[in-house]
C-alpha cells in the first residue's frame, strides 16, 4: 500500500513538473561505438591481446581509449573510412612491417566492422599508423 502511494505521489510530480523532452530518435535507434581489438606478434608483450572500446563516452578496457575514440572521431569529421582496405590498385612499396596482426570487430558510426589488418607492404604499414593508438605503435 505504502509503495503503491509513492508511486503515485512520484508520477503527480512528474507530471507537474511538465513533460520530458523527448530524446532523439536517431540516438535511441543507433547502435554505440563498441569495437573489439585483438592483436598479436607486435613484438610487445603488453600490446597483444584482446581488448574493448567504447566511444561516447570512451571506455572498455583498451588502454588508451580516449586517444582511439578521439582518433576514430577525427577519422570520421575527415568522412574517412579507416577500416577499408587497401584499394585493389593500390600501388605499395615493398617493405615488411613485422608479423604483427590484428583483427577489429563490432560497430563504429552504426555501421558493422570486420576488418583485419598487416604490415605486410607500405599500404598496409600505413594503413595501421593511420589507426593508431587504436592499434598499437611498434615497439621502441
Amino acid at each position: 500500500m505504502r509503495l503503491a502511494a509513492l508511486a503515485v505521489t512520484s508520477a503527480l510530480a512528474a507530471a507537474a513538473a511538465g513533460p520530458l523532452p523527448p530524446l532523439p530518435l536517431a540516438k535511441l535507434l543507433a547502435s554505440p561505438d563498441r569495437l573489439t581489438v585483438t592483436v598479436a606478434d607486435t613484438g610487445n608483450p603488453r600490446a597483444d591481446g584482446e581488448y574493448r572500446l567504447e566511444c561516447d563516452p570512451p571506455g572498455g578496457t583498451h588502454p588508451e581509449a580516449e586517444r582511439a575514440c578521439a582518433r576514430l572521431a577525427r577519422l570520421a569529421r575527415q568522412g574517412k573510412d579507416p577500416f577499408a582496405p587497401v584499394g585493389k590498385d593500390a600501388v605499395c612499396s615493398f617493405q615488411d612491417g613485422g608479423p604483427a596482426t590484428a583483427h577489429v570487430e563490432g560497430t563504429w558510426q552504426g555501421r558493422p566492422v570486420d576488418a583485419r589488418f598487416r604490415r605486410r607492404n607500405g599500404c598496409e604499414i600505413k594503413r595501421w599508423k593511420d589507426l593508431e593508438p587504436l592499434l598499437p605503435g611498434r615497439p621502441s
